[in-house]
């Protein structure tokens, strides 16, 4: 048996994120004009890859009755998040608060607002506002 543990496996950071809809076209719509991520390409039977800063965002119908369930919830990092929320709330996007305050760091704010997608995921936007 290796004497590997999880600190020595080499892991640097995500590499990709799936994210369970019920629609993959409308979705794929959504997530990239509405949230404006890049779409890298489609893959049948029905997946949509998106770049979000380096780590790969997979949409994807689930495939067997155990794993339809909505998502965790992601956070985009966004620079300006009162900008980003009207912007999206412009486009028609539901959101469940208004950007607020998480936690007061010693160099920033930490704020955060959450919202639903088009397949009803709670998704979160947040921003490091320096004092």
């Amino acid at each position: 048996m290796s004497s590997t543990t999880a600190n020595e496996i080499g892991i640097t950071r995500l590499g990709q994120i799936a994210v369970n809809v019920k629609n993959v076209d409308r979705a794929a719509d959504f997530y990239h004009k509405t949230l404006g991520l890049k779409l890298l390409f489609k893959a049948p039977p029905g997946l949509a890859f998106f770049d979000c800063g380096g780590v790969r965002l997979m949409l994807d119908r689930p495939e067997k009755p155990e794993f339809d369930h909505t998502s965790s919830i992601l956070y985009f990092s966004v620079p300006d998040i009162q900008g980003a929320y009207a912007k999206l709330k412009e486009s028609g996007v539901h959101f469940e608060d208004e950007p607020h305050v998480i936690a007061k760091m010693p160099m920033h704010d930490l704020w955060m607002t959450f919202f639903r997608d088009s397949e009803n995921n709670v998704m979160a936007l947040m921003s490091e506002v320096a004092r």
